[in-house]
């Protein structure tokens, strides 16, 4: 990066770069723009299941139905009349894409359905026919009777309604939780709007980057993508342009010339922000192994989006910056002669000093506290049900717990068997599993047909699991026969998620120990971080499964969120660790390790606990939206990232550190400092 740095510092260079850079990436985010999103109506299935196997077999349907809308007509309980009836009638005929079908009369007189077929390309134009079937079921009822409408087409419209504007609201939500943090963070009326307009242009250019090399090579990204992909570029873009300024405002206390003092600031901030880019890179990437197709989308999508983050940190914003005097950084304007963060008696060097003259105390106390946040995971149960993806119950779930009252359990949202064999047979094998209440043929054409099997079960229940298993097992052997539906699809769903962990995450620690050991060129240092942030990871989930349970009222976890909350905590919690170390590392050429140490966590103390309290922040931005598995994914993220940055950042690693000495750095060595007690 030294030659980058001189360039774009240069007089004349500086202004025109950084104009060049906004009006490109503005010409990108206008001219060019986002890809359109492919269908997602397998985003979320598994690669290689039962149930995404029926939804592929089953859009080889002619007249294939897509999905169903269940109106449900009530009357508070009491039975409905002859009126009540013939009203219902005459409004299924109406409703558009109803077949004509009789409503069907629950036993106790006290409800009645009626099925649509809703045939949809994707999510928006699924809400688009479940609002219409709404508004005309909805429409001049007699006074006391209602209609609600359930069932898989509805349960996906209002799913899409979740994420009808999201992300504006995430983006605007994001932003102002930034800009209040970073007015807080520099106290200037100024400074905050140049890192703020830098990181807001790199986060719109990487969802149009993002968006382009996801259809290029050819991999689905769902509604959540880019909402979360936002939430990423501010925080971690956010976190370096922080990282850089406390730098350069350093580097202004002795260095007159700005433009020295800026490339300078740059040439020591890129080997931390490049490695932190690097880790969180390969970290993600990973994703790209789930058999998710979902999760591999928002695994490329957020790789691009942190290197264009690292990129508009590292390039964009000192030249920036650099255009502007001093006086940017207006009341608090940094001379020459003052001293330098690593040399005063901050708070975090008081800090220090504590932790060194106890580090083996503060060791011993800090992992003590962290095993008992994380003593909470051994109560974990994943799996979220239906009903439990909202924060706030829509009318789909409410209308499908009524009628799940009056009708078996399984009518709103039937288990489907897609066949190409003698769909008789099938069914008549179906019809033999204990705990199938009803199977009934549904279309067929082109060789296929298709079967709806209602489950007696509770939806969502260890029982109601065990006879789509046992229906499988009806139907294993005749050829090209697979079972999907909801229920199904959460059968296969938790068994990959499981495969998922399995296999990512001990490569994404393999991967994180050898960029760690190739930055630090250390064995015992990387060790000592890696297990750091997997105690971090370990006492968030800990600590906030008691808050799930005990504040929020949540019950389970969506099967994908540990996952998702390791490979960004993994991957954003060792930033802070490499901000830190690669600070001590530059300290301890000349110092000492133990002096390396305190001083680095004078330097960065500040600048890190805000770029934490930050990503902290923007990640808990998520709880916007009503949508569970996004909260907690957020709350995990929020937990981890302030234990990292205020109790293993500030305590453990470096009461680790001084405790190891010159060890924490083996095989590598430091020159004994010349003179250990002034440095110190």
């Amino acid at each position: 990066m030294g030659w980058v740095a001189d360039l774009i510092t240069r007089r004349w260079v500086a202004g025109l770069f950084a104009l060049l850079a906004l009006l490109g990436a503005g010409a990108a985010i206008g001219v060019v723009g986002q890809a359109p999103q492919p269908d997602t109506a397998t985003a979320q299935l598994p690669l290689g299941s039962d149930s995404r196997d029926a939804a592929e077999l089953r859009a080889e349907l002619p007249e294939e139905e897509g999905s169903a809308a269940v109106v449900l007509f009530a009357r508070d309980g009491d039975r409905l009349s002859e009126g009540d009836l013939a009203t219902i009638t005459e409004r299924a005929r109406a409703i558009p894409g109803a077949v004509g079908a009789p409503p069907q009369v629950a036993e106790d007189g006290t409800a009645a359905t009626v099925v649509v077929p809703v045939r949809a390309n994707d999510a928006t134009e699924t809400a688009e026919v479940v609002a219409d079937v709404r508004s005309a079921a909805k429409a001049d009822l007699p006074d006391g009777l209602t209609a609600q409408v359930t069932g898989p087409a509805a349960v996906q419209a209002d799913l899409a309604a979740v994420f009808d504007g999201a992300n504006t609201r995430l983006l605007a939500a994001t932003a102002s939780v930034v800009a209040l943090l970073l007015v807080i963070t520099y106290r200037s009326p100024l400074l905050w709007l140049v890192p703020l307009t830098v990181v807001g242009a790199a986060d719109q250019l990487a969802a149009v980057a993002a968006t382009r090399v996801l259809a290029a090579t050819d991999v689905i990204w769902d509604e959540s993508t880019i909402g979360i992909l936002s939430v990423l570029v501010f925080g971690a873009g956010t976190d370096y342009a922080l990282l850089l300024i406390s730098r350069y405002r350093d580097e202004l206390r002795t260095t007159e010339d700005r433009r020295a003092a800026m490339a300078h600031a740059v040439k020591r901030t890129a080997e931390a922000v490049i490695s932190s880019a690097s880790t969180v890179v390969l970290g993600l990437l990973t994703l790209l192994l789930s058999v998710f197709p979902a999760t591999r989308g928002l695994g490329l999508a957020c790789a691009v989006g942190v290197v264009v983050a690292a990129v508009f940190a590292l390039v964009v914003l000192p030249a920036a910056l650099v255009v502007f005097g001093r006086w940017i950084f207006w009341p608090k304007v940094p001379h020459v002669g003052e001293s330098s963060l690593a040399d005063s008696r901050s708070f975090w060097r008081r800090v220090g000093d504590a932790v060194s003259a106890r580090p083996a105390v503060f060791v011993v106390v800090t992992v003590l506290a962290l095993g008992a946040a994380a003593a909470g995971t051994s109560q974990i149960r994943t799996g979220l049900d239906g009903p439990d993806q909202f924060l706030q119950k829509p009318e789909a779930i409410a209308a499908g717990e009524r009628l799940a009252q009056s009708f078996p359990a399984g009518s709103a949202d039937p288990t489907v068997v897609v066949t190409r064999g003698d769909a008789r047979q099938v069914a008549a094998a179906i019809e033999g599993v204990e705990g199938v209440g009803s199977v009934r043929p549904t279309t067929s054409g082109g060789g296929v047909s298709e079967l709806a099997v209602v489950i007696d079960a509770e939806p969502s229940s260890t029982e109601a699991e065990d006879v789509v298993l046992a229906v499988r097992d009806a139907v294993a052997t005749t050829p090209d026969t697979f079972v999907g539906g909801t229920e199904a699809e959460a059968v296969d769903a938790a068994a990959a998620s499981s495969r998922d962990r399995l296999l990512i995450l001990p490569l994404i620690l393999a991967l994180v120990l050898v960029a760690l050991g190739g930055l630090l060129r250390s064995v015992v240092a990387p060790v000592v971080l890696v297990a750091t942030v997997l105690a971090t990871y370990a006492a968030s989930l800990g600590i906030s499964w008691v808050l799930f349970t005990q504040v929020l009222g949540f019950e389970r976890l969506d099967d994908g969120v540990p996952l998702l909350a390791f490979v960004f905590l993994v991957a954003l919690g060792v930033d802070y660790n490499i901000f830190l170390v690669t600070r001590a590392s530059e300290e301890a050429r000349g110092h000492g390790t133990r002096a390396g140490m305190l001083r680095a966590l004078s330097a960065t103390g500040g600048v890190i606990t805000s770029a934490g309290i930050l990503l902290a922040a923007v990640f808990a931005v998520l709880g916007v939206l009503p949508l569970v598995v996004l909260a907690q994914l957020g709350v995990i993220i929020c937990v981890g990232v302030l234990l990292d940055t205020l109790v293993v950042r500030t305590v453990l690693v470096p009461a680790i550190g001084i405790l190891l000495g010159d060890r924490f750095w083996w095989p590598r060595r430091f020159p004994a400092p010349a003179d250990t007690t002034t440095s110190a």
